[in-house]
């Protein structure tokens, strides 16, 4: 990954703590990443690993104990300036998870894809909302008319589609996507993501992509990082990670995904991580780059093995 790819988040050293005194919980320690413009970059984790934890700090639901978070170089964390505060509310939007429950239920679609632009001002009259309104409905495949209609009148992927098309109208550049997909029957799920990729394309969009769910993010990601109890273990190129993972959370995670072939599927050797198979007491880890672009959470005993499977890797080509 070369240097002259612009950075548009950077996420440097964050820890956020939730309760005080005995009650203190650490959901997010020491995390680093970058986010470059135009990509997609997957956090991966089982349910509670703090993923979702961090996609909401980066847009300011979540306040953060240490470290900072940078947007084109400018920090998003504690006490900004109203203008400052204004434009990233614009240019930050997120798709949650739950469509259902992200949506307003006595609000018509119309209000609910207008409240970001009512309460940004983003329109000069009541003609442009409308058309605003009319064209984010058209670009996730749905219709002006459904304007006037109840979130409880559409099917789940018409509702996240609604969610998609609320985030599009504030013409963000960088879009928090927690599990959007999660949510909604498989054959929807297809779809969605399709439409995700051709937003991208069509308005330049990066996306930090939450998910569990490690075949969704093969598909749709160029860079992943895997957390595990608030910390990444391990961040690479997309296909790098899956063909050659190297922390053990990391093969783990990636040996519980199902094969289609039903032969490799039987010949599967189950899993299950450890922590205890690091000696962390005497060594203790630090996130290093392994190779370029190939980070990993791993002690002095460790880097050296995996800078071993790598150079075995490496003779074999």
């Amino acid at each position: 990954m070369s240097n002259e790819r612009e950075k548009l988040i950077e996420v440097k050293n964050i820890d956020i703590i939730f309760g005080s005194g005995k009650k203190e919980f650490k959901a997010v320690d020491n995390v680093s990443f970058d986010i470059y413009k135009g990509e997609t970059f997957g956090l991966v984790g089982e349910s509670g690993s703090g993923k979702t934890t961090i996609g909401r700090a980066i847009m300011r639901i979540n306040p953060i104990t240490n470290g900072e978070i940078l947007f084109h170089g400018k920090k998003i964390n504690g006490r900004i300036s109203s203008a400052w505060d204004k434009e990233i509310t614009q240019k930050i939007q997120m798709i949650f998870q739950d469509p259902g429950a992200s949506l307003n239920e006595r609000a018509k679609v119309d209000y609910i894809i207008s409240e970001g632009i009512i309460n940004n001002k983003k329109f000069s009259n009541e003609q442009e909302r409308i058309e605003k309104v009319k064209k984010a409905l058209l670009e996730v495949g749905l219709l002006p008319e459904f304007a006037s209609r109840f979130p409880h009148e559409f099917s789940g992927g018409q509702r996240q589609r609604i969610g998609i098309a609320r985030a599009l109208v504030m013409e963000p550049e960088f879009v928090v996507a927690d599990e959007p997909i999660s949510a909604l029957d498989v054959s929807i799920r297809a779809q969605v993501l399709n439409l995700l990729s051709s937003l991208q394309k069509e308005r330049d969009l990066t996306y930090l992509f939450i998910a569990h769910d490690l075949s969704i993010v093969r598909f749709i990601t160029d860079r992943t990082a895997v957390i595990y109890k608030g910390r990444i273990v391990e961040l690479g190129e997309t296909e790098k990670l899956f063909n050659n993972p190297l922390h053990p959370y990391t093969k783990a995670l990636l040996a519980a995904v199902p094969e289609p072939n039903p032969i490799k599927e039987r010949q599967k050797k189950l899993q299950v991580y450890d922590p205890t198979v690091h000696q962390y007491e005497t060594d203790p880890p630090e996130f290093v780059e392994i190779e370029e672009g190939h980070f990993v959470l791993a002690n002095k005993e460790e880097q050296a093995q995996y800078r071993a499977v790598i150079k075995r890797q490496e003779a074999k080509v």
